[in-house]
């Protein structure tokens, strides 16, 4: 076995914070903080929100009063530590900010809930147990915040003097609902200045009925998820090439039960994958294709899913400039994406099959890489001149399209970080759909939305395919600069599948937070797409996309 596939079979593994929905109230649960949501009332003043009248009543209801002496305002993404007052077992309040206070009869918007317990979470690194006391009226209520607060506990401390493997949280999604949950993860500081993520949660103040609790067990199924995908994106390429992003796949498949088949660089050349073969050339280690699935006897539907997995992107022959080639270690977020959304769907049994497909290789430059000017033939059978070695994920997304394409799934959705043109277009926290049914990439964005993932439909216009004609080859790998990121959706579009409803989600934006964090979201690898891919499978599992 490749040390890499050894090194990735080892370590990578996903765990979350432990999560119990508590009876207690938030006064009398043990607990080393608590944490209460504030809105933004008139004046800008802050008031106390629905959850935090027990912690209100222990300041004497001056909770809101002691909040703006202290400068609050409950805008959203603020943060507010202060000691608990006599009446609460916990030693420290945290209070986050929800934003406006809802028109009356409206509730809180979601999106604000996942973030304020995001924020605190992240705030409450290095401590054992928090007790989360933020309006949980309905079972939405309930699995934002135990997403956002799943999603905001989160460390990447592997390569930290002392730290351990994985995301060093705890539990298995199993805590959800009051069942037998997790050891807590330690709370030590991991190497220089790094802390542990806060170990406990417990929701206080909403219902333990079966809503609520499926609420709360999905929610941790789908943060343990999003941070698989977020740990194989900060994985530096040393230690996760095609061979051990592989290794990494087929170890959650025998955790999780689902199918894993691995074909390598032999089986590739043979099969005429002209696509991965002449990306990954330049590479020391080859590259991989990898198929996935998850099966149910009631399903009804069948998804494809299809992630570019660049395990590094230096370019090739075409190499990146100066400053552009630190964080492309995160060239494979689409295909971390899609193995987490699998797993997921195994996880949450849902009714419908998924295939995931990961076109995994290395983009390096040598004497034996792909050179601008070859021409490569592609599974399908069309040969493409290649103009750019640096527009290397759509010849690996071509080859596995083509492959995905020949089982007939009723929908079909690539992931990747695609285009700088896209990031241009959109910024760092949104990415873009592209589809060849107009419906289809509508359903999707809506779907994104209420996942909490900014998206934004992208049109596919025909003129631009004309910059892609060859005067060697059946197509080009580049068109236009103007509108390059629609180019690349166009080019893809040329290896889907007659009669296959498909889209493409260009994640290059959010993929990889180079900023500081916020909300639930941390620095490095975000786990972008996850949440959409799950939602997508659902909705094919009780009803039609389209």
């Amino acid at each position: 076995m490749h040390p890499r596939a050894a090194f990735a079979r080892e370590w990578i593994r996903t765990t979350v914070t432990a999560l119990t929905l508590s009876s207690s109230s938030a006064a009398g649960l043990r607990a080393d903080a608590v944490v209460v949501g504030v809105a933004k009332g008139p004046k800008g003043r802050p008031v106390p929100a629905p959850g935090a009248e027990a912690v209100d009543e222990a300041f004497g209801g001056k909770l809101g009063a002691v909040l703006e002496a202290l400068g609050a305002s409950g805008g959203e993404g603020e943060v507010t530590k202060l000691p608990a007052p006599d009446g609460l077992k916990a030693s420290l309040v945290v209070a986050v900010g929800l934003g406006a206070v809802p028109e009356k009869g409206a509730a809180y918007d979601t999106e604000a809930l996942r973030r304020a317990a995001g924020s605190a979470a992240r705030a409450l690194a290095g401590t054992k147990k928090a007790a989360f006391a933020l309006p949980l009226d309905v079972a939405d209520d309930t699995a934002a915040v135990a997403e956002g607060a799943l999603l905001g506990a989160y460390a990447f401390n592997s390569y930290r003097d002392g730290g351990t493997a994985g995301t060093d949280n705890a539990g298995d999604g199993k805590g959800a609902g009051g069942a037998k949950g997790g050891k807590a993860g330690k709370n030590k500081a991991n190497g220089a200045g790094a802390k542990a993520p806060l170990a406990e949660i417990a929701l206080v103040g909403g219902k333990r009925d079966k809503a609520h609790r499926a609420a709360a067990e999905r929610a941790t199924v789908l943060a343990a998820e999003v941070n698989r995908a977020r740990d194989l994106v900060n994985t530096p390429s040393n230690d996760l090439d095609p061979t051990g992003f592989a290794a990494a796949a087929q170890q959650a498949g025998k955790e999780h039960g689902f199918k894993v088949a691995v074909t390598d660089e032999k089986a590739l050349a043979k099969g005429g994958f002209g696509g991965l073969l002449g990306v990954g050339q330049g590479s020391q280690t080859p590259p991989r294709l990898v198929r996935l699935e998850h099966r149910h006897p009631k399903a009804k539907q069948t998804i494809a899913l299809v992630g570019k997995g660049i395990t590094y992107d230096s370019g090739g022959i075409s190499l990146k400039p100066a400053g552009h080639n630190e964080t492309m270690k995160c060239d494979m977020s689409g295909a971390a994406a899609v193995l987490a959304a699998v797993a997921a769907a195994a996880r949450l049994e849902l009714p419908v099959n998924v295939t995931g497909w990961l076109a995994l290789a290395e983009n390096m430059p040598s004497g034996s890489a792909t050179r601008p000017g070859d021409v490569l033939r592609m599974y399908s059978g069309k040969t493409v001149e290649v103009l750019n070695t640096d527009a290397e994920g759509r010849l690996v997304l071509a080859d596995a399209l083509t492959k995905a394409s020949e089982e007939k799934p009723d929908y079909m959705v690539d992931v990747a970080t695609l285009t700088g043109a896209m990031v241009l277009a959109l910024g760092n926290r949104t990415f873009g759909i592209m589809a060849n049914d107009d419906a289809f990439r509508t359903r999707i964005h809506v779907l994104a939305e209420a996942a909490g993932e900014q998206s934004w439909p992208m049109p596919m216009p025909p003129e631009l395919k004309k910059g892609m004609e060859s005067p060697i080859a059946d197509i080009a790998n580049m068109g236009e600069r103007m509108g390059s990121g629609l180019v690349a959706g166009l080019f893809l579009e040329e290896f889907v599948g007659d009669g296959i409803t498909w889209a493409h989600l260009d994640i290059a934006g959010p993929a990889f937070n180079t900023s500081g964090p916020f909300g639930y979201t941390p620095k490095g690898g975000t786990g972008s797409a996850v949440r959409t891919l799950v939602a997508i499978a659902e909705q094919a599992a009780h009803g039609d996309l389209a």
